[in-house]
């Protein structure tokens, strides 16, 4: 989709398939088909912002590019290296530059173990400090999240939903990464902490130079923080494009769709515009639809949406949507 140096990291063709098993002797009698051919690339020090409704694979795509997942097929090219051809130990290296924080500050944090444990485990884990290092690297990071360094040797049932989040990116900073996947860090948070994690994000974004793979379904925070925007549904990307063109202009009906129900803070523009309610519901990924994945509920859909799937192409320059309709 792009060429250059540029580009830090290419998923292609990307399918996550889990199987099914039944019966007695566990015959696998299906799959889930989480992940169904996504390709996209993420440029050096961008936000590349993720979007779909919950279960249509943001977060299992996220998972299976750090190889928490392997992936059924499919090409995961990070600095010209292919993933799914590392062994155990190669990928447990690769992971030094690449890490995730985590959707739930409540459950992706050991209760068990103290903040400076929990930060400072990637270090210990790759050789990286040892000791009085570990402690001092453990009290720069949380300075830098803006946390109190004092707050080191407490447990995270001691700290509120935004502090655990911030110890949550402290970890993920602990190596030195160059890209970061942040599968929806915000949506477990209040309203009021969401905007200071965004802004903290913004700030180490550009303090070392980071890139995010920004996961979420809250449309105007992906606006606000983005510099591209992917959109999913049901284990397909539909429509990609820069983030203003995206927003303006947007040439999938499901991405109208979505973009027709964010809230307006104005009421007057907001009774006035036209909204596009989806009929139905979303299809299982056990058994998808033939053709489109969206045609089932697509208010356009033709005979041919149901006979071929749709190409990912590029209509305009840098924006790529998967429709028949659109010419």
């Amino acid at each position: 989709m792009s060429n250059g140096n540029n580009i830090l990291l290419k998923v292609e063709d990307l399918k996550m398939h889990f199987p099914i098993y039944r019966g007695v002797f566990q015959r696998q009698v299906g799959a889930v088909h989480a992940v169904d051919g996504v390709s996209f690339d993420v440029k050096r020090g961008e936000t590349l912002g993720l979007v779909g409704e919950s279960g249509c694979g943001k977060s299992t795509t996220g998972r299976t590019i750090l190889q928490l997942y392997k992936p059924t097929a499919g090409n995961i090219l990070f600095e010209d290296v292919n993933l799914v051809s590392l062994k155990n130990e190669e990928m447990r290296q690769m992971r030094r530059k690449m890490q995730m924080i985590f959707q739930d500050p409540y459950a992706s944090l050991n209760p068990r173990m103290t903040v400076e444990q929990i930060v400072g485990e990637p270090l210990m884990v790759h050789n990286v400090a040892a000791g009085a290092e570990i402690h001092d690297h453990v009290k720069h990071l949380l300075d830098v999240v803006g946390l109190n360094a004092s707050f080191s040797d407490r447990y995270p049932h001691e700290f509120s939903g935004g502090q655990r989040q911030r110890i949550g990116v402290a970890r993920a900073l602990a190596l030195q990464p160059s890209f970061i996947i942040c599968d929806e860090p915000i949506s477990a948070l209040d309203v009021s902490i969401q905007a200071q994690v965004v802004n903290l994000l913004e700030e180490l974004q550009e303090q070392f130079n980071l890139t995010y793979l920004f996961i979420a379904h809250d449309l105007s925070m992906v606006r606000h923080i983005s510099k591209r925007v992917a959109v999913m549904y049901l284990g397909v990307i539909v429509e990609l494009a820069n983030r203003d063109d995206l927003y303006h202009a947007p040439l999938h009906p499901y991405t109208q769709a979505l973009l027709s129900a964010v809230p307006i803070p104005d009421p007057v523009a907001d009774a006035a515009r036209k909204r596009k309610p989806l009929e139905g519901d979303v299809p299982s990924p056990v058994n998808p639809p033939s053709g489109c994945r969206f045609r089932t509920r697509c208010p356009i859909a033709e005979k041919m949406c149901a006979e071929s799937r749709p190409d990912f192409r590029e209509v305009s320059p840098g924006h790529f949507v998967a429709c028949h309709m659109v010419k």
